[in-house]
């Protein structure tokens, strides 16, 4: 009640925004494990035993997602409760989750990368607060990029979470706001533009994180 904008639902806009940010916050759980098990030599005991070397970073990596997408779950039950809704149907809402599963796999490299790469907890959690909270919030999720400056609305507008918050909302019919004519490609075509976000930085992050991990684990 304390966001009344006329002709708005701020409700069903806000909601694809904080699922979004829900899954960019998942390399948070992954790299901080993954420190943490690198730490304290449980991923040595586990060099000990006849699995894989990357059993401990998939497992990981499924578990974040699982614990991201727990969390996406509870939002949208809430959701229901307080009017948002998805209403372009079945199909376009279950793609919709997919793009969150996506992004949210590709912020786990992330995750790994940092995790691997730092030597204590303490580092991780300071380098992931610095950079994941503020590309989340200098994005699309809680206002819109052309009320911003300048440089600050590029930045947003090119920002790989806000092409998958404008993609939900299409995808859900939660878009609210009519987008502008000089919007910026990603936002023009926001499904597209997730996809190749997605797949062309896990494409680079994925051999980074499992060199930093493979050089980690042979020290």
């Amino acid at each position: 009640g304390s966001i009344n904008i006329p002709g708005v639902d701020y409700k069903e806009w806000l909601l694809p925004g904080i699922m979004a940010q829900t899954m960019a916050f998942s390399s948070f759980v992954v790299a901080i494990g993954l420190n943490n098990d690198l730490g304290k030599g449980i991923v040595d005991r586990f060099r000990s035993l006849p699995i894989g070397r990357g059993a401990v970073v998939v497992a990981r990596s499924v578990s974040s997602l699982i614990h991201s997408s727990l969390g996406i779950v509870v939002m949208s039950v809430t959701g229901l409760f307080i009017g948002w809704g998805i209403n372009n149907g079945l199909f376009l809402g279950l793609v919709g989750y997919g793009l969150l599963v996506l992004f949210g796999f590709m912020m786990i490299w992330i995750g790994i990368l940092v995790g691997s790469s730092l030597r204590s907890v303490e580092a991780v959690q300071g380098v992931m607060f610095v950079t994941i909270f503020p590309i989340t919030f200098l994005s699309n999720a809680f206002a819109r990029p052309e009320g911003m400056p300048p440089v600050l609305r590029w930045l947003a507008e090119w920002n790989p979470i806000s092409a998958l918050v404008q993609a939900l909302r299409e995808l859900w019919g939660n878009e609210g706001f009519p987008l502008p004519p000089d919007a910026a490609l990603p936002l023009q075509y926001p499904v597209t533009a997730t996809l190749i976000w997605t797949l062309g930085l896990s494409a680079i992050l994925a051999p980074l994180a499992i060199r930093a991990y493979v050089r980690r684990t042979t020290d």
